[in-house]
């Protein structure tokens, strides 16, 4: 049976084995289960030593406390503190794919040469003996300089930070030993370990719409126009959604997105296409979904008020990971300045993350150049550019745009960054309209403009064509991940291919695996 709370606060009951999956902020996580009477069947759960299972949040609650939520006691089964990530040196939250090394020890079917995903900011730090004096066995990961708890088992407990139903075949291998009962399994000998550490991010976007004859179909457009250049112009059909998206996770892409491109409007709430579109990409498709397009407060067919907080969660149960925001991300940001940078907290983005915690919350960004003389002759955060403007200008700013490109804001892409990183944004996507369909690279400059003036997580977006670009903006750039879009969907590259090369490179990626 499901004993139904919200989204972060879920627990599944398998045959006598409990299951209790987390996302989102360790306070509201904490209370929402004293609230809903869960805390005593927990831990009486745990006490009868029958199999117990804690994910995410759900392992952060199992010890004292967090500096997440200082005045909030956690459920105290395990020993010690949690702490944010130092963001001075790396962006945070910690988002992608990490190890879990375990010292050799068999734990749950954790392997060393395995990734998992991990998305939070706070996190439990690995002292050496520690845990282990307890009789904890550890697994550990590490971030930077950072060393961390990625997985705690004891007798009955198994407890993971990563994410095991995200993490493709390495996370349901832990899943099926965790059911199977099977403690001891794992490491098997010549089994070689994957260095330590985040690897490089590569994702696969689906911008998805209507096409003319009412069909959901991936498209692609060139500055934003996704009708082909012929006569008619129609929509240009590149596949279907969630066949898509499953080639691509088979592909080994570490995420996929999709973005809704129209607004789907027409039908019930409830009975939106791309909650279906998620349902069916997550029966077969195990890494993080980010959906886009439509988080916003808006009113149902019926008449019915219904906020960004309520739509996030209908994509959240119906298998998203994260939710994007777009252009009501720009118009919160002129409200913040206007406020003289304060929060109202009644933005999308705040009620959300407030809920979620920030991990769940993109902002995607839709940026172009406008070129200037001099620096002077504008407001705006400006750079140095090594491309210049149409009559030689060696100075440019990039304005933001919303509806879908179509109308530019006078608001600089550093002044929408900071202000939904204040808001609390986990991620931003960074697009760009000048690179838009040109598969000739991302732009580098944007990128550096961005990542040195906030600390969450960047994605680089638009230009690229093949998987030099990938190398080129890993090597070049501090972002966090990259993606591509129109190279996969045309079938001139796959992902791959583009890890393959990343590889030799040098660069840490994510291999795919196959078998369980």
């Amino acid at each position: 049976m499901a004993l139904e709370g919200c989204h972060f606060g879920k627990i599944l009951t398998v045959k006598k084995k409990l299951i209790l999956p987390g996302v989102g902020h360790f306070g509201h996580c904490m209370s929402q289960f004293a609230s809903a009477g869960y805390l005593p069947a927990i831990r009486k759960h745990i006490d009868s030593g029958k199999p117990f299972m804690a994910i995410c949040v759900g392992l952060q609650v199992l010890f004292e406390g967090s500096s997440e939520s200082p005045t909030i006691p956690g459920i105290g089964v395990i020993k010690g503190y949690l702490d944010r990530f130092d963001d001075s040196s790396k962006s945070v939250p910690h988002i992608g794919w990490n190890s879990a090394n375990t010292s050799d020890k068999q734990v749950y079917g954790l392997r060393p040469s395995s990734k998992y995903y991990y998305v939070h900011s706070y996190k439990v730090p690995y002292r050496k003996g520690e845990l282990e004096s307890q009789g904890w066995d550890v697994a550990t990961a590490r971030y930077g300089d950072e060393e961390f708890v990625g997985a705690v088992a004891k007798g009955n407990i198994l407890a993971t930070q990563f994410h095991p139903e995200k993490s493709g075949v390495a996370g349901l291998r832990v899943i099926k030993a965790f059911l199977d009962g099977d403690q001891k399994s794992g490491i098997s000998a010549g089994m070689e370990a994957v260095k330590e550490g985040l690897t490089r991010r590569v994702i696969a976007c689906l911008d998805v719409r209507t096409n003319d004859q009412g069909d959901l179909v991936v498209t692609k457009g060139d500055q934003y126009d996704v009708r082909e250049k012929t006569e008619g112009g129609n929509v240009r059909n590149l596949g279907k959604p969630v066949e898509m998206a499953r080639k691509y996770y088979e592909q080994g892409a570490d995420e996929v997105t999709f973005l809704n491109i129209t607004s789907f409007r027409d039908c019930p709430l409830a009975d939106l296409p791309m909650l279906e579109i998620l349902r069916k990409t997550s029966e077969t498709v195990f890494v993080p979904l980010t959906i886009g397009g439509g988080i916003r407060d808006t009113t149902d067919t019926d008449g019915t008020k219904v906020s960004a907080l309520e739509i996030a969660t209908m994509y959240f149960k119906s298998g998203a990971d994260k939710v994007s925001i777009g252009s009501d991300a720009v118009t919160a940001a002129e409200e913040y300045y206007a406020a003289g940078k304060k929060l109202s907290g009644k933005t999308a983005i705040e009620q959300i993350s407030q809920a979620y915690g920030n991990q769940a919350v993109v902002v995607s960004v839709d940026p172009k150049r406008v070129y200037v003389s001099n620096p002077e002759d504008t407001k705006h955060n400006t750079i140095q550019t090594k491309y210049p403007g149409p009559n030689g200008e060696r100075s440019c700013w990039y304005a933001c745009t919303i509806k879908g490109g179509r109308e530019t804001r006078d608001m600089d892409v550093v002044e929408l960054s900071t202000a939904v990183e204040a808001m609390g944004t986990g991620e931003i996507l960074l697009n760009c309209i000048d690179k838009d369909g040109t598969n000739s690279g991302f732009d580098l400059e944007l990128i550096d403009q961005v990542k040195s003036a906030i600390s969450i997580p960047v994605i680089a977006s638009s230009g690229a064509g093949n998987p030099g670009h990938f190398e080129e903006v890993f090597s070049k750039t501090r972002t966090d991940a990259a993606l591509g879009a129109g190279m996969f969907h045309r079938g001139e590259y796959t992902v791959k291919q583009v890890k393959d090369s990343l590889a030799e490179k040098g660069l840490m990626v994510r291999q795919f695996e196959s078998e369980i």
